[in-house]
């Protein structure tokens, strides 16, 4: 028999939801030393094949040899900010011997694409997937400056998508019909698409800077602001000319925009001019939609971790929610969404599927828009001399 006080810890309630780090880029890259120079630094600092976590960008220019992309790169982003990075560095690609061998350029795309080996071993973009594992983090921000052609961002749309990421990368072509052409040739809701080019001698500079910042975006204003109509830091031309008029009218840019392609201004400074991804779906639009729905769907994912395998009673479900509209209430707040709301529908949770320990929660949101329109009405009238005498006498 016990004899005394006894305290039970009874642990129910609402747990919070933490918010995702988005601001994590993902760079896809090659590198190769300073001629004379021993190659054993550059190998240390970012071995081939392997995600390498970077945490001081000014420190990892200094390691990153003149070679290939990655200074470069490095270098644009940092002009814009100071983001914790994923460096995937890859071989410089070489021509193989024979007729039917591949190009130079036939190998580097392959050596980007990269391949998971026999050995569960993650080469190229590959190694993307395995940063959670290796390094606690995963890249949301993913670019290949100067090497991201059509076949190297086609592969890479299904690792973003996998990693809830998005896909920044040069748009090709000539003229603005070849651009337009080129854009036509995807559909995912991963992918902005930029065009032309910042005048630059790296040819990746623009896709670096557009990384950067985004990152700079994340970090000081939040993952629902698009990367529109932000002035970016050290540019100083374009490479080509491009009508544009804040007014509106056929301009090359209202063409770009509306073939979903984001293309460049100058509006005092440089800017990136444009909200939409290459999503097939008009529900994912914008950019800042596809960003919204993916960490919503990351933070409350994780953010209900603490829910998994304890039992399935009323009890917890009612904290399931209640944590999830705690979280949807707090976005609301900061105008990061402009609404949205988790149920319980017991039409989809059958009593066979709850006994098996399944439990099914909707919910649904709605992300902000940006104002991509402004219309304003102008009228001309002559009532304002109603009171010119009184003016005068005044």
């Amino acid at each position: 028999m016990f004899h005394g006080v006894k305290v039970n810890e009874v642990v129910t309630g609402t747990r919070p939801i933490n918010p995702e780090s988005t601001a994590i880029i993902g760079l896809l890259c090659t590198a190769t030393a300073d001629a004379g120079t021993a190659t054993d630094a550059l190998d240390e600092a970012f071995p081939l094949d392997t995600p390498v976590l970077v945490t001081d960008i000014r420190k990892a220019i200094g390691q990153a040899g003149t070679g290939g992309t990655l200074k470069p790169a490095l270098e644009a982003i940092a002009d814009q900010c100071s983001p914790v990075l994923v460096v995937v560095r890859v071989a410089i690609g070489v021509a193989g011997v024979g007729e039917d061998a591949p190009t130079a350029a036939e190998d580097q795309e392959a050596r980007l694409i990269g391949t998971v080996t026999a050995g569960n071993v993650y080469t190229g973009m590959q190694a993307f997937l395995a940063a959670q594992a290796q390094l606690g983090l995963r890249p949301r921000i993913l670019g290949v400056p100067g090497l991201d052609s059509q076949a190297v961002v086609a592969e890479l749309l299904p690792i973003a998508e996998q990693l809830r990421a998005m896909v920044y990368a040069q748009c090709e072509g000539d003229d603005v019909a070849e651009a337009i052409t080129y854009a036509g040739g995807f559909g995912a809701r991963e992918l902005m698409l930029l065009w032309p080019r910042f005048a630059a001698e790296f040819l990746g500079d623009t896709v670096a800077r557009a990384l950067g910042l985004r990152a700079k975006i994340d970090q000081d204003i939040g993952w629902h602001k698009t990367i529109s109509n932000i002035a970016v830091s050290g540019v100083t031309g374009l490479d080509r000319d491009i009508s544009f008029d804040i007014l509106g009218g056929d301009t090359d840019a209202k063409l770009l925009n509306d073939a979903k392609v984001t293309t460049l201004i100058r509006h005092e400074g440089y800017r990136f001019w444009g909200n939409r991804t290459l999503s097939s779906e008009p529900l994912f639009a914008f950019e800042s939609a596809t960003r919204t729905a993916q960490v919503l769907k990351d933070e409350i994912g994780v953010g209900l971790t603490w829910a998994m395998d304890k039992p399935l009673t009323k009890v917890l479900v009612k904290d399931i929610l209640e944590t999830i509209n705690a979280r949807f209430r707090l976005l609301t707040g900061q105008g990061m969404i402009i609404g949205a709301r988790a149920w319980y529908d017991p039409a989809i949770n059958e009593e066979s599927t709850l006994a098996a320990g399944q439990l099914k929660i909707d919910f649904d949101f709605t992300p902000a828009a940006p104002l991509e329109g402004l219309e304003i009405n102008q009228r001309i009238t002559d009532s304002y001399y109603a009171s010119f005498a009184d003016i005068v006498a005044g």
